[in-house]
């Protein structure tokens, strides 16, 4: 049954950034209610919609952006600062004791830099055959269309006409669309997905297009249709020129972030390892130090970080092993040789790697996760072999955004019968 107006009082923010309140013997999420507030909302169930403010919260400020409530690519803008980073740290720390790990959890780092490099945008069609490019609306299917974005680098100024440029061009074939748009030190990168494979005509459009827009690259899933300048971005001492919506971190300052904290957790490692490496955002730069070996399963991303790192002076021996290792873990005699092991897998975790770090002697494993909860699963399994979890680092730079990407540091062990840090 549908409360059309519901009093609710704000407790918590929630994991999604909703406004989390106790009704009855359950829980009320309503997005973009603070804690503090006190709300009329519609409830159904345990969905909140929010209203009218009747009280606001203490630390509610005014959103950055008008499109803020409409354009779902934010949870939380009108959150002051310190109130906003503690709900940050807390996602660590919440999915950390949610799966029994006990670990000191550091105050939250900042690394929005000037904005994310890397955004996806999408186009649709109205009825009138029309297209609509922008983010999509909060749980909806619409098309919020923006001209700008403050979570975006400067870089991304030009990306809208260039956008509705391509989505004309590809409207008549009536398709959902999504733009990969990477900001690149040479210029606007971008991927299109979703239209399938083109005529000849259509792809003289855009690389016509390309040209008219100055942009370095256009590529349909991964096909390059042109590039004119090499898309280059530089990690540590190298330039490296990512395939086509390749993984990167989200902000350049982000991942400098991530990696000072993953070189300060190595230190004098002479023989490391950098498991689910991309295109080398922590190889590249612990060659300048150590013999590193990069494992990765997307074939073009490992090769842009092994041909950067031959192309770049003064680093250190840098080998490459493609391989899947969700299916085929590194054992942990193969990870014998190493001083230190850097993992960084995708948001699913590494669940079978995690298993054969346990089994190894590693002195040092540094984990770097965008995902608190299967980071917390797979230091669990890193504790029961014998590790200790020395700390974590939690660093944002998805702003405004329920993400939060941390750095675990695991030390092995001396003492088999030291006291395991596991909670129950």
């Amino acid at each position: 049954m549908i409360d059309l107006n519901a009093h609710l009082h704000i407790e918590r923010l929630g994991a999604r950034g909703e406004g989390v309140s106790h009704v009855g013997g359950g829980l009320v999420f309503t997005p973009y209610a603070l804690p503090g507030d006190d709300i009329l909302a519609e409830v159904d169930g345990e969905r909140g919609k929010l209203v009218e403010i009747v009280k606001p919260s203490l630390d509610r400020i005014p959103a950055p952006c008008p499109h803020f409530g409409l354009c779902g690519g934010c949870a939380v803008q009108t959150l002051k600062p310190p109130a906003y980073a503690g709900w940050k740290r807390n996602l660590v720390v919440e999915a950390l004791r949610n799966a029994g790990v006990e670990a000191e959890v550091s105050g939250l780092r900042e690394a929005w830099g000037d904005g994310r490099r890397r955004a996806t945008f999408h186009a649709r069609n109205d009825q009138r055959d029309q297209p609509h490019v922008g983010f999509m609306q909060a749980r909806a299917h619409r098309i919020v269309e923006i001209d700008a974005c403050p979570i975006l680098a400067p870089e991304f100024s030009p990306a809208m006409p260039v956008l509705r440029k391509i989505a004309g061009i590809l409207a008549p074939l009536d398709k959902p669309l999504d733009f990969v748009v990477t900001a690149t030190r040479s210029g606007l990168d971008i991927d299109i997905r979703g239209c399938g494979n083109l005529d000849f005509a259509v792809e003289q459009a855009l690389i016509a297009a390309a040209s008219a827009c100055d942009l370095a690259r256009i590529a349909n899933h991964g096909a390059i249709l042109v590039e004119r300048r090499p898309p280059s971005i530089r990690i540590g001492l190298a330039t490296v020129n990512p395939p086509p919506g390749c993984f990167l971190q989200a902000t350049e300052a982000g991942e400098k972030m991530l990696a000072h904290l993953v070189i300060e957790a190595v230190g004098a490692a002479k023989k490391a390892a950098d498991l689910f490496c991309g295109v080398g955002t922590f190889a590249l730069r612990l060659a300048e130090k150590a013999e590193v070996t990069c494992v990765e399963s997307d074939l073009e991303a490992l090769a842009a970080s092994l041909r950067a790192g031959r192309a770049t002076a003064g680093l250190r021996t840098i080998k490459g092993e493609a391989r899947d290792l969700f299916i085929r873990p590194l054992l942990a005699g193969e990870l014998a040789v190493f001083d230190a092991v850097v993992f960084d897998p995708p948001r699913a975790g590494a669940e079978a790697q995690a298993h054969e770090l346990a089994k190894s002697l590693v002195p040092t494993v540094v984990g770097v996760s965008c995902n608190a909860q299967t980071f917390a699963r797979d230091a669990k399994i890193l504790i029961s072999g014998g590790y200790d979890l020395a700390g974590v680092t939690p660093v944002d730079q998805f702003l405004y955004s329920p993400h939060v990407e941390l750095v675990g540091v695991f030390k092995k062990a001396a003492a088999k019968g030291r006291k395991r840090r596991l909670l129950g």
